[in-house]
């Protein structure tokens, strides 16, 4: 078995970016040779995780992959800077390219300078061939004379002037380089190689197919929502990081949700016990009941400091690249086009004044994007151009998308409300009766005509128990809410026409009897 001297390049065709970390694929064509032998390739990544190697061989005789394994070996940096490397270091590589320019450039000078001295001496030549002829041409020569010694002094300036240059630039490059001596010693960057231990039947190209898992690579979904009046083109990004120690140039990429560091076992179960207790004498004559306030919202993954995980729905999403791309190894935000899609889009301007007296224009949709929609933030485009960023929950294929494209500034909401309370009857009945007012304003433009609808919503207590009552008492509404669905929201859609204003009163009840305490 032989090791060549120089390694086969190796380089990355495919990758396959997870939540934390990417697979990589490798591809290249060895010209084999009968029986036994050792291949070194690369360089590669010295991340790369030696128990995921794997390396596959094609060919038309019988050719099979004996050992496959990763060696590392610091080198020496490269005569080019990294990105990390310090002020010293980059200044010196600075000098050095214009000094090699300066030195190019003081080339130069120094052959137009020789031209010019053989065009003068071509050019006396020829005065005393013609003066010994007899001709006369005083003017002539002079003129030429005179225009070949100004362009002379000329470049002999710029070369006095480059010479001057070139020795500062010397002396400042020799005490950078002193410098560098006394406080920072060269690097050596670690490099991977793979050994391949191969056998072959019969000499002849085969086909390689490695691959094998690189931490510091990640990714996460990212939108562009751009709205065009009743239409709405959604375009799905993935902004990708990765700092592999190589570039990705123009590979085919894949982005999967899958975990592949979480484990594979099932949950340990523990025992839960429950126990019924009988009620004392005094929990039996009251009943104690709370006010408690319940967010109403689908499930979805906890908020987190920092960037968060990719949220899939629990189950694993592959998404595809259309065309190859590239993403260097800078450790920086890229994004990369997965799709794009334009549909109709129903616009809202709501309003909740108990949580913000803002009027906040609604767009929903839905996802035609052929794929799901994983959670990430969302850039808002309208009309006026940028407007500010959103967040997208997970949404399957076809499912509708709900985003807020911000507030109108051109609306105010002021919330009031009155809460009275007194006992009646004989029972010792409690009865809290709050009233709520709204006063919605639209401020508009000179020339505005339009009529606009306000999707108003007020919530409404919700009993549990049924020593508590709640009642709506329409009666006193103006106007009645025109929905009130399950979870105790009012809802009210409002015609505002330019410079109108609108006030929605909303009157409930909570009655309890004797044994309630609490309210």
């Amino acid at each position: 078995m032989s090791t060549a001297p120089e390694p086969i390049p190796l380089p990355v065709t495919a990758v396959t970016c997870l939540e934390d970390r990417a697979h990589v694929e490798r591809t290249a064509v060895l010209d084999l040779e009968a029986g036994v032998q050792r291949l070194r390739l690369g360089p590669v990544s010295a991340l790369a995780v030696d128990r995921t190697l794997h390396a596959e061989l094609t060919a038309e005789g019988p050719a099979a992959v004996l050992d496959v394994r990763i060696v590392r070996s610091w080198t020496p940096r490269g005569p080019r800077p990294a990105a990390d490397d310090s002020a010293l270091r980059h200044r010196a590589h600075a000098l050095d390219e214009e000094r090699l320019a300066l030195g190019r450039r003081r080339d130069r000078l120094h052959a137009r300078l020789d031209a010019l001295g053989r065009l003068c001496a071509d050019l006396l030549r020829e005065i005393a061939e013609g003066a010994g002829s007899g001709e006369s041409e005083g003017d002539r020569w002079t003129g030429e004379l005179d225009r070949v010694d100004d362009e002379r002094d000329a470049y002999a300036e710029q070369l006095r002037t480059v010479d001057a240059r070139l020795t500062a630039v010397d002396a400042e490059l020799g005490e950078v380089e002193r410098a560098m001596d006394l406080a920072e010693e060269e690097p050596a960057e670690l490099v991977g190689h793979i050994e391949l231990t191969v056998e072959a039947a019969a000499a002849g190209p085969a086909g390689l197919r490695l691959s094998h898992l690189t931490p510091c690579a990640l990714w996460r979904p990212a939108y562009r929502a751009v709205l065009d009046g009743d239409s709405l083109t959604l375009e799905t990004e993935a902004t990708v990081w990765q700092r592999t120690g190589e570039d990705w140039s123009g590979v085919r990429l894949t982005l999967s949700t899958a975990r592949s560091a979480l484990a594979t076992e099932p949950p340990r179960l523990g025992e839960d016990r429950l126990a019924l207790q009988d009620r004392t004498a005094a929990e039996r004559r009251s009943v104690d009941v709370e006010l408690r306030e319940e967010e109403i919202a689908d499930l979805g993954p906890a908020p987190v400091p920092g960037l968060p995980g990719v949220d899939d729905g629990g189950e694993v999403r592959v998404l595809h690249s259309p065309a190859p791309v590239s993403v260097p190894s800078d450790g920086r935000a890229h994004r990369v086009p997965l799709s794009v899609f334009t549909t109709p889009a129903g616009i809202e301007y709501a309003c909740t004044p108990e949580l913000s007296p803002l009027v906040t224009q609604v767009v929903r949709f839905e996802n035609r994007s052929g794929h799901a929609l994983l959670a990430g933030p969302v850039d808002l485009v309208r009309g006026s151009g940028f407007t500010g960023r959103g967040t997208l929950d997970f949404t399957a294929p076809g499912a509708p998308v709900e985003l807020a494209y911000g507030s109108r500034d051109d609306h105010r909401v002021v919330r009031h409300t009155e809460e009275s309370r007194e006992t009646t009857g004989l029972t010792q009945k409690t009865v809290l009766t709050r009233t709520v007012r709204l006063h919605l304003s639209r401020f508009s433009a000179p020339g505005e005509q339009d009529e606009r609808v306000i999707v108003l919503r007020e919530r409404i207590p919700v009993s549990e128990v049924s020593a508590v009552e709640v009642r709506l008492s329409k009666e006193y509404c103006s106007p009645a809410p025109d929905t009130v669905d399950a979870d105790g929201i009012a809802r009210w859609n409002l015609a505002l026409p330019a410079g109108g204003r609108r006030t929605v009163t909303l009157v409930y009840e909570v009655s309890a009897g004797a044994k309630v305490s609490g309210i």
